[in-house]
């Protein structure tokens, strides 16, 4: 049975929460426990909890996988609209203008302050000794590559926060959507993401292999989410045995690939049939998947702020020597996760906040237009 849209929404909100907290637990897990490899080296009780989290825990050393399930809700959340309104009226054209506010005021002012705070931290757990190795460039250029999106081209990760690598490439793919949404309008999503494939293919060989990070290396699998919007509208649906056995295959593939890189893209393909399943499932109301809801609420600040966060814990209380126990670990994430929710509250949600104002406003000055016969299929009324 098919779900509505109000099942869809929660379901991509709850797998955004998932997304986050794997990324976010996964950078905890190293910055703040010696690893599985010594711990075991070190002969530590084979009979206790901590043991028995420390294997626990192994599926994270995969945990970046979050990062290309980031990549594919993100294409699906701002394709999606659109790709409704095109199916509707085959001459609907993006208002670049509109959309490119939009995204301005819903990444830059989270962006900017985040920054701040990476500041403030980092300059924080420099007064610690040994200094944590994470700790970077806080200078003002480095401040201003990461704002204009220039992390892994021109500009060095900004102090400790590593995960800003990301957000770069959602800056640059978002920049760049008017223009993937005119090429979509002339050739067609199929034959969009296969050029987005061969694109990636080419920036991998000539600029990432180099050291370049640039969002052409990863614009397929972002369209990917996308696409599958594209098929949502059209009511287009993976056959489910398809999905049982193509999303296993790339998880298991992605696991073993020599490269970040190829990990990413098999990741990729691995979720997008899984979101497509479960754009067409029931939404759960148990409380694990409302609190899954509620972190992918504030997914954004979670993820922007939590490395920071990491390193001066661990850079106050252990001078960055890594614990033993990976109980730390775990506590630190739950700080992480409080600060982070904190830091929603105060930054990310008033930016959202005059989204949904200018939302209003717009619907209102569409209310009160007069209506207006249909337009016919040369564009005439």
């Amino acid at each position: 049975m098919k779900s509505g849209h109000g099942d869809s929404t929660r379901n991509v909100e709850a797998m955004r929460g998932i997304a986050a907290i794997i990324v976010a637990y996964f950078h905890c897990r190293v910055i703040a426990w010696i690893g599985i490899r010594h711990f075991v080296a070190g002969h530590y009780s084979h009979f206790s909890l901590d043991t028995a989290l420390a294997y626990l825990t192994i599926p994270f050393v995969w945990g970046s996988i979050g990062v290309p399930i980031f990549f594919v809700i993100s294409g699906y959340c701002i394709h999606r609209g659109h790709a409704a309104r095109l199916a509707r009226n085959p001459l609907y054209r993006l208002d670049a203008g509109d959309f490119l506010l939009r995204r301005f005021i819903r990444i830059y002012p989270v962006l900017f302050f985040a920054l701040l705070l990476t500041f403030a931290l980092d300059s924080f757990s420099a007064n610690f000794w040994p200094h944590n190795d994470r700790l970077g460039d806080v200078g003002l250029s480095a401040f201003a590559g990461n704002l204009l999106a220039l992390q892994g081209v021109t500009a060095p990760t900004y102090g400790s926060n590593g995960a800003l690598w990301t957000l770069s490439l959602e800056i640059q793919f978002y920049a760049l959507y008017p223009l993937l949404f005119a090429v979509r309008r002339r050739i067609g999503s199929n034959w969009t993401l296969a050029g987005l494939v061969v694109l990636g293919a080419v920036s991998y060989a000539l600029l990432e292999r180099r050291g370049v990070i640039v969002f052409t290396s990863y614009w397929a699998s972002w369209y990917l989410g996308a696409w599958i919007a594209e098929r949502e509208v059209r009511g287009v649906r993976l056959n489910d045995r398809v999905v049982a056995v193509v999303a296993p295959l790339m998880l298991v593939l992605g696991c073993a690939a020599p490269t970040q890189y190829a990990q990413f893209q098999l990741w990729a393909l691995a979720f997008a049939p899984f979101l497509e399943w479960m754009l067409h499932a029931p939404a759960s109301r148990s409380l694990a998947m409302r609190a899954l809801e509620k972190v992918g609420e504030f997914s954004y600040s979670l993820y922007i702020v939590h490395i920071p966060v990491c390193v001066a814990l661990v850079s106050w209380r252990f001078h960055s020597i890594k614990p033993v126990s990976i109980f730390w670990s775990m506590g630190f994430f739950l700080i992480a996760l409080a600060l982070a929710y904190a830091f929603h509250l105060l930054v990310e949600r008033p930016a959202m906040g005059v989204l949904r104002k200018m939302s209003a406003r717009r619907s209102a000055a569409r209310a009160s237009l007069p209506s207006q016969a249909p337009l016919s299929v040369d564009g005439r009324r």
